[in-house]
């Protein structure tokens, strides 16, 4: 069986047509066997490349005596299994030998623990029950294995299958030894690859795994790499993949679009998941992550279309509800909203994106307890998800409960450490424990890795204020108003007056009158300091009447309390307009 694959295993990207025949071999593999996820995957790679002429194409596997004896049980059973009737299937492989009939007879019987505990989830949409419902043939399954691998009677797809149960009884490290011995075994099942991706947790853990140098873990290497928000190495991935030749696969296109994602560059992910729908226009799979992006970008005719699209293909499927649910949150039907994720759920109650949005809904009608429940069952489908730890970190600082909140922002920063919006909450909580130093450190970062919302060195300015660090708060207060004139921002007129009102006093107790006039003008053009500013200017004018002192150039350090801050002229704002 696995002569064939071993042969063209170890091949270089150089060599598509043996690439090809190597999909075609695992296609064929997995069908037998029921595995219908990996036999997507490899087909949508398969047609991206070249066809194959009719010479080329490769020989059927080879038949073993024992699978000869099984055939006609395993064509009834594989039948039953088509139909999802598991136990009927698992009933006629009982007494099958060869290594395909008992992967399908141990599939069956863990497919069918699988369909029974999502059957008794559904029963009742309880969060807490959720989590105590069990697949019952885990354990029997796990006893029979071990003995077989114990053994080395495990192919390359039952090693498969006995990682997937030892991740689902929470024996993470020895799953992952077991998806490691099956990636060498069968290099060309996807799906172990996957299992495995799930269980990395960090670079240090990929970096120490011996995986096999197969051409199909430069896909597994890009797809972790944006698991682990490692953006740029996961897209350089992605491109050398395309080079070398699957520049057609709509896997690569899907996966670079959800990396930008990722990233918030909204409008390059946009205009991929559009070329996405016009490659491959009844696509439903990865339509809620672009939905995710039409509703931050509030496109509401737009999302309006996708999600009637999504019914008129398919309205039973996960990611045609969470769309919905999307569109109405939109319209802050937020009930509406909440009742479809929830219908996601029962469809498929480990949908990741589902809890986390259920959460945001419950969050919206101020249902912190459910909203609670909510993120905590996203982290237990993905402890990667750091939209359900930053969500959990909100819902506590609602409850007024900081160390909670601390607690769940460290780790949604942990997964996105340059994000700036994970700093700026963690120095918020800073602040709130009394914590200065700490939050400075935030709120400064937060401006260095790019602060998405502008907000950092205010907040950074604010609490330098509070603390009676004038020279400190200016110098923040300068770099602020720069970077919101220079990048032609429209934020709320508050925020920047409240900048040029202190920078006015500041200029004017440092007798540099000229900047302190500059920011008195600028304060008469917001309505809520004008008087201030008009106030200001009088006071100048008297000044300068009485004495007249030149200004100089400020510079101010901020290394006393280890914020650390490059030095910058007074403030210049005779070139930006508000």
């Amino acid at each position: 069986m696995s002569k064939e694959i071993v042969t063209f295993t170890f091949l270089e990207f150089g060599d598509l047509v043996q690439i090809k025949k190597q999909l075609i071999s695992v296609i064929s593999l997995c069908k037998e066997r029921g595995l219908v996820h990996s036999v997507k995957w490899a087909s949508e790679l398969a047609f991206a490349l070249d066809p194959l002429p009719k010479d080329e194409l490769p020989p059927s596997h080879l038949v073993s005596e024992e699978d000869v004896q099984d055939l006609d049980a395993f064509a009834l059973a594989k039948s039953y299994f088509d139909l999802k009737e598991y136990d009927r299937a698992a009933y006629f492989l009982r007494g099958c030998h060869s290594k395909k009939a008992y992967f399908l007879y141990m599939y069956s019987r863990y497919l069918s623990g699988e369909k029974k505990k999502d059957d008794e989830t559904v029963d009742s949409l309880g969060p807490l029950e959720k989590g105590q419902v069990r697949n019952e043939a885990l354990r029997e399954l796990r006893v029979e294995l071990s003995k077989k691998h114990r053994a080395g009677e495990l192919d390359g797809f039952t090693l498969y299958l006995y990682g997937v149960v030892l991740r689902k009884l929470d024996l993470l490290k020895e799953a992952v030894e077991v998806f490691v011995e099956a990636t060498h075994t069968l290099p060309l099942h996807w799906g172990s690859w996957l299992e495995l991706c799930n269980l990395v947790t960090n670079i240090e853990m990929l970096k120490s795994l011996s995986l096999p140098s197969c051409w199909i873990k430069d896909f597994f290497m890009a797809h972790i790499y944006t698991e682990l928000q490692m953006i740029p190495g996961a897209l350089q991935k992605y491109q050398s993949l395309i080079e070398a030749g699957f520049s057609k696969s709509t896997y690569i296109i899907s996966q670079i679009a959800v990396a930008y994602h990722n990233i918030r560059d909204i409008d390059q992910a946009l205009a991929l998941f559009n070329e996405l729908r016009e490659q491959d226009p009844y696509r439903i799979e990865n339509m809620d992550t672009f939905s995710n992006l039409l509703y931050v970008k509030s496109m509401k005719p737009e999302l309006s279309y996708l999600a009637h699209n999504l019914v008129e293909i398919d309205k039973y499927r996960v990611e045609t509800c969470c769309v919905i649910g999307n569109y109405y949150s939109l319209r802050s039907q937020h009930e509406k909203a909440a009742l479809y994720f929830q219908r996601a759920l029962k469809l498929n109650p480990r949908c990741l994106g589902a809890w986390t949005l259920m959460g945001h809904e419950y969050m919206e009608m101020k249902n912190t307890s459910a909203a609670i429940q909510a993120y905590r069952h996203a982290i237990e489908v993905n402890k990667r998800d750091y939209r359900a730890w930053y969500g959990l970190g909100q819902t506590y600082e609602i409850l007024k409960m900081p160390f909670y909140c601390l607690y769940y922002y460290r780790k949604a920063h942990q997964l996105r450490p340059n994000d700036s919006r994970m700093l700026v909450a963690l120095g918020e909580c800073y602040e709130k424990l009394s914590q200065q130093v700490e939050a400075k450190k935030c709120y400064w970062r937060a401006f260095s890795v790019g602060d998405v919302e502008k907000m950092a060195l205010l907040k950074l300015a604010k609490l330098q204020e509070q603390l009676t660090e004038t020279d400190e708060a200016a110098q923040s207060y300068i770099i602020y108003i720069q970077e919101i004139f220079s990048c032609g921002e429209q934020l709320e007129h508050v925020e920047v007056s409240t900048a040029l009102r202190y920078l006015g006093q500041y200029y004017f107790k440092n007798k540099l009158y000229d900047e302190a006039s500059l920011c008195a003008q600028r304060c008469c053009d917001y309505n809520d300091a004008r008087e201030e500013g008009k106030a200001l200017l009088r006071q100048i004018s008297q000044v300068r009447d009485q004495t007249e002192t030149p200004s100089g150039e400020l510079f101010v350090s901020l290394s006393d309390n280890n914020t650390p801050i490059k030095r910058v002229s007074p403030l210049n704002l005779s070139s930006f307009t508000p």
